[in-house]
């Protein structure tokens, strides 16, 4: 058995587990490809090593190649395919993870109006899918993944929510949308109507003009002209831009500091923040808000708040 129709097994097998594993069949597939489709038990550990380095600058990526490798070996040793793993003992040290990035608002309204530079004859509704993608990233704090995967069938205007299925971890949830959000989105589906629905209402509700989904690598890219258009470039200290991705960071922490702004309990709302945004745990929302400068100063006005009450308190008692 080559190595694709191992990994085809394995994605079979996985899948009617319940796991979608769509970029891993991708990284699956490049890696039998690469290493020249032998049987998985004459792939050299040299060949494993090389693969996870890859061609570029070592990176984060590295660690995603592992872990899903790492799967493709348990698969086949329990089967008797190969006899262990060729994968590397020692990991090499990673570049650290890039920094999540803030927008300001100033930063969204430009992202939002570079969007225009995506109008062509050939695609009469890219710009305003794109656009539509940036607020849905934004306005509902979707992963671009699920933000490409809706489906007209998952959007209901009349109680302004988002159905969200087959999440990051495979779970399903329902994401509320303010009236803004969802008024916009109720023009965009109109202008949609024009495209072609090859599947009905489970068509795809940010659609190409074929009406199919929008792929999640051509997202991206048409990101970084966005991005250039918009103005935003590399941080200070940053080796990278920001991210798509960050847009949803972005939202998080506007709803923190919105939160301090509002006098309410922070730490009592961060489960349900951890669950809008289809955490498995509170821990990962902690760990996902980083502190931003507006963060902390209303983080700092609160504690000095409190710290008058008890100087107050104290000089009565």
């Amino acid at each position: 058995m080559t190595t694709l129709e191992l990994v085809e097994a394995y994605i079979v097998t996985k899948r009617a587990q319940g796991a979608k594993l769509v970029s891993a069949r991708g990284v699956l597939r490049h890696f039998a490809r690469e290493t020249g489709n032998l049987p998985l038990a004459d792939v050299t550990p040299s060949a494993v090593a090389a693969f996870l380095r890859g061609r570029g600058e070592l990176s984060a990526t590295w660690r995603t190649k592992y872990a899903t490798l790492a799967g493709l070996y348990r698969f086949a040793i329990a089967r008797g395919h190969v006899a262990a793993s060729a994968l590397p003992p020692d990991r090499p040290k990673l570049p650290p993870p890039l920094t999540p990035y803030v927008y300001s608002r100033q930063e969204l309204q430009r992202l939002l109006d570079a969007t225009d530079m995506l109008e062509s004859p050939l695609s009469r509704l890219q710009a305003r899918t794109y656009r539509t993608l940036l607020l849905l990233l934004y306005g509902a704090g979707l992963r671009v993944s699920e933000a490409i995967a809706l489906t007209l069938a998952d959007v209901d205007l009349d109680e302004r929510v988002l159905v969200i299925r087959g999440t990051k971890f495979y779970k399903s949830r329902i994401v509320p949308i303010g009236h803004q959000l969802a008024n916009l989105l109720g023009l965009y589906i109109e202008q949609r109507a024009t495209l072609p629905m090859p599947l009905g209402g489970q068509s795809a509700l940010l659609a190409s003009r074929s009406g199919r989904r929008q792929a999640y690598q051509r997202v991206i890219t048409l990101f970084q002209h966005v991005r250039a258009r918009a103005g935003i470039g590399v941080p200070s200290g940053e080796s990278r831009p920001p991210r798509l991705h960050d847009l949803r960071h972005t939202a998080a922490v506007h709803r923190l500091v919105a939160w301090y702004q509002q006098g309410k309990d922070v730490q009592q709302l961060l489960p349900r923040l951890a669950t809008y945004l289809g955490h498995v745990s509170i821990d990962s929302t902690r760990r996902y808000l980083q502190m931003t400068p507006e963060l902390l100063q209303q983080a700092s006005s609160r504690f000095s708040a409190y710290a008058a009450i008890d100087v107050e308190e104290t000089d009565h008692a």
